[in-house]
């Protein structure tokens, strides 16, 4: 069963939180989201009823654009974790690059734009 810890580790803010506190914060939803996954999936592929598979694994898919939403919040609060998230993307794609693995890039899928229809 989840913990359930205090929203903020530190301190309960008397008045708005500080950046570097509201990053902290971010980063910690994102693991509760990623906790979420993690068990809604569990219950999901457990389950036998076909009406309580499908709600939970749409419920898991939820949990998922959260995070979406929480590493865009997060990039955008601090952009050298941007920086560091992009450097671990391109990290992958170069041991994808190595092994012969074709990428989404590579294969076209979400690379076409406008611009590049025109070419």
């Amino acid at each position: 069963m989840p913990n359930m810890p205090a929203p903020f580790v530190a301190t309960l803010p008397k008045d708005k939180v500080t950046k570097y506190d509201l990053i902290q914060a971010v980063r910690a939803d994102i693991v509760g989201e990623l906790e979420a996954i993690y068990l809604y999936d569990a219950h999901a592929n457990a389950a036998a009823d076909p009406v309580a598979k499908a709600v939970l694994a749409d419920i898991r898919d939820e949990e998922r654009v959260h995070v979406g939403e929480l590493f865009t919040l997060l990039k955008y609060l601090d952009p050298k974790e941007a920086e560091h998230l992009a450097d671990g993307e391109t990290e992958v794609r170069e041991v994808m690059e190595s092994l012969g693995i074709a990428t989404n890039d590579d294969a076209g899928a979400g690379g076409l734009t406008v611009g590049s229809l025109k070419d």
